[in-house]
């Protein structure tokens, strides 16, 4: 699912947006491209310190968006590219994805884990 041109987005700095929401609405949260990583061709991981409203939207509805860019490759016309994804996401605290991100970013308490169902460049 990840294409040549999303994995190079998302080997420069950006923002990353991620969108949850329930019954109360909508809950958006920022972090870096340069804090996904790939684990496999359709699920990021991505390192969580706080995140705890994001997490309890996900525990009734496990469907988020993020919007991922960078200004530094270039896009469909001209410099910038970004795309949209939708994902299901969900909160890891052990095992070894866990462990391994735990390892890159000492700072996080958890892990959301994001299984990429859709994904369309948007720039």
């Amino acid at each position: 699912m990840f294409t040549e041109k999303f994995l190079e987005v998302i080997g420069k700095e950006g923002v990353v947006s991620i969108v949850s929401w329930d019954d109360n609405g909508a809950h958006v949260v920022n972090t870096w491209n340069s804090y996904l990583v790939t684990r496999n061709n359709d699920t990021l991981l991505i390192p969580a310190a706080a995140m705890r409203k994001t997490e309890k939207k996900t525990q009734q509805n496990s469907t988020v968006l993020l919007t991922v860019g960078s200004n530094e490759v270039e896009g469909r016309r001209g410099p910038g590219a970004g795309f949209l994804l939708e994902a299901t996401a969900a909160f890891v605290t052990e095992g070894p994805d866990f462990d391994m991100m735990k390892e890159k970013f000492s700072f996080l308490t958890r892990v959301l884990e994001v299984t990429v169902t859709s994904l369309n460049q948007t720039l």
